[in-house]
């Protein structure tokens, strides 16, 4: 094909290439006028005719070619408008003055200037003083190292409205061989307003949560004070009770009635004010556990013969496993069977009657030990155990015949996640449920 130089003109050695085709196409049909022999050579003659067909034909071929390079002259500058022009950021060509030398639709668009007019100017024009010194700075650094720079900025339309942009510049050579800058940015207002808010959000939140921190630590501090205080007198309403209970003469049928029900609900808000107490001091992070590498084996039948007697009073079969090898697990001794008891006498308690309450303890993975406490009870609904580690939340039991506060399972819940551990449930209504926990296995007994 022959050479087109970049004004679009055919080069010498394309014009010696078509003359050479021309010649070619020439020898095919040489025929001359008749009465051009007559005044001239027959050689002579046959040479002129040979030599303007070759430039008839090398016109032609010229012709084509300019046809031709027009076409693609045409598709490029589409394709340059496709891909310049119309391009979703703003182009400029700057020089190293900052003089914009040529810019896209977009650009002109996003700063709200014709192109032509956008030509005439500095591209600093539309910067405000405080980031005209940024916009510097990466131009600099781009002097300096000659690597693609970038930065964001806030620019002005030319009404003078704000807008942040995303601004990357790199260095090239026009066609007279001096240096521009060719500068790319996009509009990245959104965005800013996105994380100006949501700073603004997250410093509301921060606000929010340090009074709520508060505000729990004040109400711990009422609850410790307060069961504290509750300690005292309720020790000697039990203390005096016991003693009428126990006095010369014995107490009568009535009197005796009227004592068991002081010291029935006198332990049971001792109870209360314990879980309180427990609840309290996890929350504010003063409870101190004493971890130790204890029995598995030992504190279960320590969880089994206090538990008995509730099981058998409620009418519900108790099963505890036998270890088929000894096991010691790192926990504080005190509050992991503070924990077996509390989910056993759940378990007990919302059991169907005559129900069965089974323990079962396996290694669930390398170093883990799982202990699981099975009821038969209605079981949970997917709701219920959403909310089931809420303090005092007792998922509608509130007018149940079962006491209870709701304060156990996440005081339990809590203590676990202190000794390493984790808890977990699973329910299937009109089956019954399953809570378990996991803690650190240490090595078997000797």
């Amino acid at each position: 094909m022959p050479e087109v130089t970049e004004d679009g003109v055919i080069s010498v050695r394309a014009l010696q290439s078509l003359r050479r085709r021309a010649q070619d196409r020439q020898q095919l049909k040489v025929a001359l006028p008749l009465d051009m022999l007559d005044e001239m050579k027959p050689e002579d003659a046959q040479l002129l005719f040979h030599e303007l067909r070759v430039h008839q034909i090398e016109l032609e071929l010229q012709n084509e070619e300019l046809r031709r390079i027009h076409r693609e002259l045409d598709a490029a500058r589409e394709r340059y408008f496709d891909l310049y022009d119309m391009a979703p950021v703003g182009y400029c060509t700057v020089t190293t003055q900052g003089q914009i030398l040529e810019a896209n639709l977009t650009a002109a668009t996003l700063l709200g200037v014709t192109r032509s007019a956008l030509t005439r100017l500095r591209l600093t024009h539309f910067m405000p003083l405080a980031q005209r010194q940024i916009f510097e700075q990466c131009s600099a650094l781009l002097d300096t190292s000659g690597q693609t720079q970038s930065c964001e900025l806030q620019m002005l339309t030319s009404a003078g409205q704000p807008v942040w942009v995303q601004l990357v510049a790199n260095m090239a050579r026009d066609a007279a061989g001096d240096t521009v800058l060719r500068v790319m940015f996009r509009d990245v207002s959104d965005r800013v307003r996105l994380d100006a808010a949501l700073q603004t959000k997250n410093a509301e939140l921060d606000k929010a949560r340090q009074a709520a921190n508060k505000a729990n630590n004040a109400k711990s501090d009422f609850l410790t004070s307060m069961s504290h205080e509750l300690r005292s007198p309720l020790n000697a309403i039990l203390g005096f009770a016991q003693l009428m209970e126990a006095g010369s003469p014995p107490p009568t049928p009535a009197q005796k009635s009227a004592i068991d029900q002081i010291i029935h609900g006198g332990w049971y808000l001792l109870d209360l004010v314990n879980e309180i107490l427990d609840l309290a001091s996890v929350e504010s992070g003063q409870l101190a556990l004493v971890m130790a590498t204890e029995s598995l084996a030992e504190m279960l039948a320590d969880c089994q013969t206090m538990i008995e007697p509730q099981a058998a009073a409620a009418g519900i079969a108790i099963r505890f496993p036998e270890l088929a090898q000894p096991m010691r697990v790192q926990a504080d001794r005190r509050r992991f069977k503070q924990v077996v008891i509390n989910l056993l006498s759940n378990a007990i308690k919302y059991n169907r009657q005559q129900g069965t309450v089974t323990v079962t303890c396996l290694v669930c993975a390398p170093g883990r030990v799982r202990l699981s406490v099975q009821d038969d009870g209605r079981g949970l609904s997917p709701e219920q155990l959403a909310n089931l580690f809420q303090p005092f939340n007792r998922l509608g039991q509130e007018s149940g015949p079962q006491v209870g506060t709701g304060i156990g399972l996440v005081v339990s819940k809590r203590l676990i996640e202190m000794m390493g551990g984790s808890v977990g449930v699973t329910s299937r209504v009109g089956v019954g449920s399953v809570f378990w926990f996991e803690l650190a296995l240490s090595s078997p007994m000797p």
